[in-house]
């Protein structure tokens, strides 16, 4: 039934020639143009006219890709169902709206016919022409509305139906587009989700290697701290005899002198006297 619709709105738009094009544009993906042109026996200008036509109302959608050896465009094309049903809808609205005006006018006003060229004619107009055919002459006769109605009430029904059956093709294709608009949303979040979950893991493996590294590192910084402890606690001692050596005259001299803290100064001071007593030691060896 779809296929049917979309024939009827190519052939309003375009012709009847160009009724076999809405065949090859209705498929999931998009349509080489070259290939269409080449199955409907038509050369790449035409069949790009006939595209174009349709395109001016929006009812196909058009993607381009370029060909990396040529360097030119190409365009593939794809109706789109649901615009194209839309355009039926209105069209099929609009031509209900006609006949049941020309269903008004039939009850309320009288119509005249011309028995030998059978064109028919109003009531204003039968007066200016005097009731005669202005072509032969003859005089009108009375038309017969009775049949004229009953033939626009059929043509009526039958459009109605057409409509209603356009309305549910609508309501399945809008559910389709709705189900592929879930779908993309859900593939959308799980590749999201994904990236994610790999950036995670990417972060937990090189925070491992730093924690792996550390760990390799620690035993090392143990054993030069190991070393270096009967050192310290030789200088120290040293320190605490300078210190217990020094007089606060010195340190206040030295201080008046640089003008720094006591503490800085005794450290100082501290410092020299090791130094004098290690070159003293290194002269008696």
């Amino acid at each position: 039934m779809l296929a049917k619709f979309l024939k009827e709105v190519v052939v309003i738009l375009v012709g009847k020639q160009a009724e076999p094009i809405a065949d090859l544009l209705e498929s999931k993906k998009h349509v080489n143009e070259f290939l269409i042109a080449k199955k409907l026996g038509l050369t790449i200008n035409q069949t790009r006219n006939i595209l174009y036509k349709i395109a001016d109302y929006g009812l196909v959608s058009s993607v381009r890709k370029k060909d990396k050896r040529k360097g030119w465009y190409t365009y593939f094309w794809k109706i789109e169902n649901l615009k194209a049903l839309e355009f039926l809808k209105d069209m099929l609205a609009k031509k209900i709206e006609n006949v049941n005006n020309q269903i008004k006018s039939r009850e309320t006003k009288t119509f005249y016919i011309c028995p030998e060229c059978h064109v028919e004619y109003n009531e204003e107009n039968s007066l200016l022409h005097d009731f005669t055919c202005p072509e032969c002459g003859t005089i009108f006769v009375k038309s017969d509305n009775v049949k004229i109605l009953k033939d626009l009430r059929k043509e009526e029904e039958k459009l109605k139906r057409e409509l209603n059956t356009v309305e549910e093709e609508m309501n399945k294709e809008k559910e389709i587009t709705e189900k592929k608009r879930v779908k993309e949303k859900d593939k959308f979040e799980k590749e999201r989700k994904d990236k994610r979950k790999k950036a995670l893991a990417k972060l937990k493996k090189e925070r491992a290697k730093i924690k792996g590294k550390e760990k390799k590192n620690r035993p090392r910084l143990v054993n030069l701290r190991k070393k270096l402890r009967p050192g310290v606690a030789k200088l120290r001692k040293k320190l605490r005899r300078a210190y217990a050596k020094m007089s606060s005259a010195s340190v206040a001299k030295v201080r008046k002198k640089h003008k720094i803290h006591h503490k800085k100064v005794k450290h100082k001071i501290i410092k020299k006297s090791i130094k004098k007593k290690t070159q003293k030691k290194k002269k008696r060896k």
